[in-house]
């Protein structure tokens, strides 16, 4: 499918991969719709140029309205948190996707992407684990309800007009990624940040316009009914991640390390302090479980299938995103 003059409805245009999706679909020539919950940020959505609706991706009358005249739809909107009410995260990541996806196909749209994760694998998987590998939820509301809709997404690939891929994103860095950048910066500045077992294990990071690429990559070549992990495809260590994280903020680069389940005792009574006082936790036990992933997933498929290269490396990464970080005043740049 040639890209330039498609319409391409965005869900969740309002967060860190939604907003930048538009932005290099427009540099493409394609159109763009978002749709968001709130109208929050909606000018500078408009000034690049994107028909805004704000709605839920639950309300059926919402996703039929906005699927109407769109070749495209990149399904972003998601509730990713680390814990929560599983009721809560199976409205938003399996019923909200699959009644979008439902209004997609019946406005004729010709490609639904949806943007899953490597989460769906669980905490514990084989090196280079493939997207034929069992999935596992880990007791976890995220893994699970990620696992629930790509299952339902792909009951719904029957038609050869309609057609679904599932992007497993890995570890998605870059300028106002809350979980990669924002959040352990703000750890770092407090001085409550540390490595868990030395910082061991994997990083599967991957530069939000790597995760596009991909994505439009897939939409182009049409692969229907397929399933990709997409990472920037290099082995870093966390504690190598976190440490290029730091010096691009200016912050110190030697932090304590604990075993893992010492420093989740730590954070247990330390958001237990926060819950009873009222005050909103800065991270939760189940952050480390996701901080503390071992191995790397395997891009050998997206390599073979998309001709996916990974063009933005991680030294180039961090540089663009410390010139956001400078750029926007972020108050964690530079302090001690």
């Amino acid at each position: 499918m040639k890209l330039s003059n498609c319409t391409l409805l965005i869900s969740g245009i309002d967060g860190f991969i939604g907003f930048r999706s538009a932005e290099l679909a427009i540099a493409q020539g394609m159109k763009v719709r978002g749709l968001k919950s709130s109208n929050y940020n909606t000018e500078k959505l408009q000034n690049l140029g994107v028909e805004v609706i704000v709605g839920s991706i639950t309300d059926p009358a919402i996703a039929q309205k906005v699927c109407q005249g769109v070749d495209i739809v990149l399904h972003a909107a998601e509730l990713a948190e680390e814990v929560g009410s599983i009721k809560k995260f199976r409205e938003i990541n399996v019923d909200g996707t699959i009644n979008l996806a439902k209004a997609a196909e019946n406005a004729g749209v010709k490609s639904f992407v949806h943007l899953s994760s490597v989460m769906v694998y669980g905490f514990n998987y084989p090196n280079y684990v493939t997207e034929a590998a069992p999935l596992h939820t880990q007791n976890n509301p995220y893994c699970q309800t990620k696992i629930e809709a790509e299952a339902a997404l792909l009951k719904l690939h029957t038609s050869p007009d309609f057609g679904i891929i599932i992007i497993r994103a890995g570890d998605v860095y870059g300028p106002e990624s809350l979980p990669w950048i924002i959040r352990p910066l703000q750890l770092m500045r407090q001085k409550l940040f540390a490595y868990i077992n030395d910082g061991k294990g994997i990083s599967n990071h991957v530069y939000i316009d790597n995760l596009i690429d991909a994505i439009f990559l897939a939409v182009e070549k049409e692969v229907h009914g397929e399933i990709f992990n997409i990472t920037d495809g290099i082995e870093t260590s966390w504690k190598d991640y976190f440490t290029y994280l730091a010096e691009i903020a200016g912050l110190p680069v030697d932090y304590p390390s604990f075993p893992k389940d010492e420093l989740k005792l730590l954070v247990k009574l330390r958001y237990q302090g926060q819950k009873l006082f009222g005050k909103k936790a800065d991270i939760v036990p189940e952050s480390l479980d996701f901080i503390s992933r071992p191995y790397a997933y395997s891009i050998a498929k997206a390599k073979a299938m998309l001709n996916y290269q990974p063009k933005i490396a991680l030294p180039e990464g961090m540089r663009r995103t410390q010139e956001w970080l400078l750029a926007n005043e972020i108050n964690i740049v530079n302090s001690k």
